[in-house]
């Protein structure tokens, strides 16, 4: 199986267990007082929803669908839009695989490293737009 087709499978199972996005924003959080800092004054509720889409387009990207989405989320996220420092992401790539394996029951290595793989790809073109 295709490393994007063995995520979009895992991420079903995580979006069917109660509290994936919950288990993410905790861990995310917890990895930096920085992080911490620039969630303060957010509206959760609406972030997780953003979230959900983002790991989508991730996904997405990696099944072959242009980047026109991520490259726009790169310019956001860039130092004239919210500034995310381009090591940050580590930070945010390690807290969901936290909290996949801890919602995706059938997460095994090869399901974690199809992860890595699908999301860097993903990853390094919003880090580009930095």
């Amino acid at each position: 199986m295709k490393p994007a087709d063995l995520v979009m499978q895992s991420y079903g199972r995580c979006c069917a267990s109660d509290g994936f996005f919950d288990s993410f924003y905790q861990y995310f959080l917890a990895s930096s007082p920085q992080i911490r800092d620039r969630f303060a004054n957010t509206d959760m509720p609406a972030q997780k929803l953003l979230l959900r889409h983002g790991i989508l387009n991730l996904v997405m990207y990696a099944r072959g669908m242009p980047d026109t989405k991520l490259r726009a989320l790169g310019s956001t996220h860039s130092r004239e839009g919210f500034n995310i420092r381009p090591e940050l992401y580590d930070l945010w790539l390690n807290a969901l695989l936290q909290a996949i394996g801890e919602h995706d029951k059938s997460c095994d290595a090869d399901t974690r490293q199809a992860w890595r793989e699908v999301l860097n790809k993903g990853i390094d073109v919003i880090k580009a737009q930095y």
